[in-house]
Order: C-alpha cells, then structure tokens, then sequence
C-alpha cells in the first residue's frame, strides 16, 4: 500500500488536489488508452479511473512490486 500511495504522490506532483491536470498521469492515460488526453476534465477523468479501477489497482500494486526490486531492503549480517 505505501508504493501505491508512494507512486500516486509523485506522478500527481504539482497538481495533487488536481490528478486529471498532471502531465505525467495525462501522458500514463493516453498511452495506456490510446485516446488524446489534452482535453480532460474532472468528470472524464473520475469516470475512467471508477471503469477501470481494477486495472489501475493492479497497476499500482506492479509498480511496487518493481519498486522492491529497483529498491530492495539491505540485509543484516
């Protein structure tokens, strides 16, 4: 959960009470859609992430998993 929160807080940057204007989720939807995202708004964007919740859950829940691979704990000796 806390990579899911983690990615979340970092691909909205700049634009967090605003997710639907982040550069980075706008260009994640279209290539993830293939739609042109220039032109979204609250409603278009709130109706795609409740259509396709299960999806973007196990999307977040990949992005950690890489996470932990990129980042993995150190070991104790």
């Amino acid at each position: 959960m806390r990579y899911i929160l983690r990615f979340l807080w970092n691909a909205t940057r700049g634009h967090r009470l605003a997710p639907w204007r982040s550069p980075y989720l706008r260009w994640r939807l279209e290539t993830y859609t293939g739609l042109k995202m220039s032109s979204i708004g609250f409603i278009e964007f709130w109706s795609f992430a409740w259509r396709d919740r299960v999806q973007l859950l196990r999307f977040l829940r990949w992005t950690g998993k890489m996470e932990r691979y990129a980042r993995p704990k150190p070991r104790n000796p």
